[in-house]
């Protein structure tokens, strides 16, 4: 389990600290490799992205981003989970393939409790966002009105099982309310039909919705997060509106295949701390409204255990499967 190699890899490091080498010496001449299981274009493909520019330093040979989407980050994650484990292929991934998945689907051709975590590269909070012609301004109104029409209003998500998916089945678990499911294949088509008025809300992560919240087009009323987002620190969270289990977060993380040398993956996770510092990835990061990271393998690994449990408890609750 993750919690297990976390103590390993900190054991490693401690024996090996004096055999520790510098990341462009452990690259060998070789481009690092790391594949992002979804398509070009979306937040899961602009943030590594910003990050790999950054990366020149320490990748003398350079970063090559390559998008292998598919069976909800299932193939590009098969492709890492079986690269050697040289620390020259590594995936960047939001929670499906790495703390989802396995809860999903009956069967998957790899074992996400044995990835190797390497850093968080980012989290977004998921926000509530609702058509502006319903008549609900915060969360208590909508559970409120949840309550006096019991499976009526809708619901959009970028597909079954995805984490728009699970965060509204959280939030129906939490508030005793009804709503019907309508999936969607990706958060564009989503969006346009809560816009359009054919679905009534969505729980997307905020980089998606915010440009249409500040264009009117929709409203962000909650952020699903510990704190309020700064680029919206207007709209309160869940936990302010009385709803403080209501916590959901997309998440970025960096992980390589079993095996991954200790020292690689300390070495691959210190560069990418330092690029995320920069402050015009910084800002890079701002405009997705996502919070740069870059922690550490073994509170990597705590945070993705805790977000596979709480997950698999949602998906189990309301009965989600994927075939």
């Amino acid at each position: 389990m993750l919690k297990l190699f976390a103590r390993r890899l900190g054991a490693a490091l401690a024996a090996s600290a004096f055999f520790l080498i510098g990341t462009a010496a452990a690259q060998g001449g070789k481009p690092l490799r790391i594949v992002v299981p979804f398509p070009a274009g979306g937040t899961a493909d602009i943030l590594p992205r910003a990050v790999a520019a950054k990366l020149q330093g320490a990748f003398p040979a350079g970063v090559l981003i390559d998008n292998r989407p598919g069976a909800g980050g299932n193939i590009g994650a098969e492709a890492v989970f079986n690269a050697p484990p040289d620390g020259d292929t590594l995936m960047a991934s939001p929670p499906a393939p790495i703390a989802i998945n396995q809860h999903l689907y009956r069967k998957l051709a790899f074992d996400p409790a044995k990835w190797v975590p390497v850093t968080m590269i980012a989290t977004v909070p998921n926000v509530l966002v609702v058509n502006p012609k319903l008549p609900v301004r915060d969360v208590p109104e909508l559970i409120a009105y949840l309550k006096a029409n019991p499976g009526k209003l809708s619901f959009a998500s970028q597909g079954n099982g995805t984490t728009s998916h699970l965060t509204a089945a959280l939030f129906m678990q939490l508030t005793g309310t009804r709503m019907v499911h309508v999936p969607y294949k990706g958060t564009s088509p989503a969006l346009v039909d809560l816009i359009g008025g054919q679905v009534d809300l969505f729980f997307d992560n905020l980089s998606s919705s915010l440009p249409f919240h500040q264009s009117g087009k929709l409203r962000i009323v909650s952020i699903a997060d510990a704190q309020r987002s700064p680029a919206l620190p207007e709209v309160p969270t869940f936990a302010e509106q009385k709803l403080p289990a209501m916590n959901a977060v997309t998440w970025f993380a960096l992980v390589a295949p079993p095996g991954t040398p200790a020292a690689r993956v300390q070495a691959t996770q210190k560069a990418f701390a330092e690029a995320l510092a920069l402050p015009e990835v910084k800002q890079q990061f701002a405009e997705q409204g996502a919070e740069p990271r870059g922690w550490d393998s073994a509170r990597t690994a705590q945070f993705i255990e805790a977000e596979s449990a709480k997950w698999s408890k949602v998906v189990k609750t309301a009965n989600v499967t994927v075939d």
